[in-house]
């Protein structure tokens, strides 16, 4: 090599690693900056139940954004989709979650397209305050309970809005828009009386699965055609999401647990528990006495309704309590069509819907429930699970 070559070679070869050294080292400190800057305008920006880490989530894009970095990290993401008005049946779920995932997301959404056009979507019981309260009292118990692999990590309250982007289609049967149907088991019982009733469901749980892209959804049993409606919608659409169902929480009456409770008032409270007595009437007439037929198993619970009917028609306008019985149900597990007979190695659902009428005529300063206490329509059920059948 000509020697001023050599030296034009050594003269410009620090200058070239001073170079990409420095370009390096550029880019790590930008990416550094940036993720500073990015990790602490995006912690500044999620508002927060007080005192407590729970982050508010109002959009889907900032619900993204939080959900991304736990997909990364291999981290296991719950969602417990309710409507509000938190009770001792949600809390039960969420605690189950945080035992089985790393973070919980609690889903906060009074979904307009499950309600009739008639039903109580106006008066809805809706309590933020109490309700953030009790997930903040919530998420102090599960960080105290060191069996939990994860605790409450957002709350996801949007707006209607921001749920249905292209406007709210609307209650009516014939409304027009973008739509889950899931049929025929969402056609029988609940969707005989309610008929859009799951299609509304469907559909918003599959926006909120969409959005938040769960490894596991818990829902509660007393809901349980809603719960075959999502499990179908699941495996039909090969979502990648397990349905886990929970057991129903009960008074001390047995009356189930629901957010609709609040607009019975202590009159018709006393009475609700009608439906929950039949079920386990029919419920008894199989363990116990080894009916399998249609007619003996709901005969039975037909029986503990026609006796409170005839308690309360005993009772004059000011002291009884009215209620009027929407079905009551012998189903598959699966398709919930009626079952004539029961097959011990599937089982079947006892299921149930009554209305609670209006008080006829209220006594003086009598609690008469939320609004006044509308009619309010309850439901309940029973598993019959499946067995081996005993040959004789």
């Amino acid at each position: 090599m000509h020697p001023a070559s050599a030296v034009r070679n050594f003269l410009l070869r620090p200058a070239i690693i001073t170079t990409s050294t420095l370009r390096a080292t550029t880019k790590t400190t930008t990416r550094t900056m940036a993720s500073s800057c990015s990790s602490s305008s995006s912690s500044s920006r999620y508002e927060k139940i007080p005192s407590t880490q729970i982050r508010i989530l109002r959009t889907v894009p900032s619900l993204r954004l939080f959900r991304r970095p736990h997909l990364l990290d291999h981290r296991s993401v719950a969602l417990v989709p309710t409507m509000g008005a938190l009770h001792a049946g949600h809390l039960s779920l969420i605690r189950a979650a945080a035992k089985e995932n790393h973070h919980v997301i609690v889903s906060i959404y009074v979904n307009p397209a499950q309600f009739g056009i008639s039903e109580d979507l106006d008066s809805y019981p809706q309590t933020w305050e109490s309700d953030i309260e009790q997930l903040a009292k919530l998420d102090r118990e599960l960080a105290d309970d060191g069996s939990n692999l994860g605790r409450i990590s957002a709350v996801f309250a949007p707006s209607t809005k921001e749920m249905y982007p292209s406007g709210f289609p609307g209650q009516e049967i014939d409304s027009k828009g973008s739509f889950v149907n899931i049929t025929p088991v969402a056609e029988v019982l609940e969707g005989k009386t309610r008929p859009t009733f799951f299609r509304g469901v469907a559909t918003v749980c599959m926006k909120l699965f969409n959005a938040v892209q769960p490894e596991k959804v818990y829902f509660g049993q007393k809901d349980v055609q809603q719960t075959v409606v999502i499990k179908k919608m699941v495996k039909d659409f090969m979502l990648p999401v397990e349905v886990v169902v929970g057991k129903t929480v009960r008074a001390e009456d047995g009356l189930a647990l629901s957010s609709r409770n609040v607009y019975l008032g202590q009159r018709r409270r006393k009475v609700a528990t009608v439906l929950w007595r039949a079920l386990r009437a029919a419920e008894a007439a199989y363990l116990e006495k080894g009916k399998r037929r249609r007619e003996e198993i709901l005969g039975a619970a037909k029986e503990v309704v026609k006796e409170v009917e005839r308690e309360q028609e005993r009772l004059s306008p000011k002291g009884r309590v009215r209620f009027e019985v929407d079905y009551i149900s012998l189903a598959d597990p699966e398709s919930m069509q009626e079952l004539e007979e029961v097959d011990v190695e599937r089982g079947g659902i006892l299921s149930g819907a009554i209305k609670m009428l209006p008080v006829e005529e209220p006594r003086e300063g009598e609690d008469l429930g939320h609004s006044g206490g509308p009619a309010v329509r309850l439901i309940d059920n029973i598993i019959l699970e499946p067995r081996e059948e005993v040959k004789a």
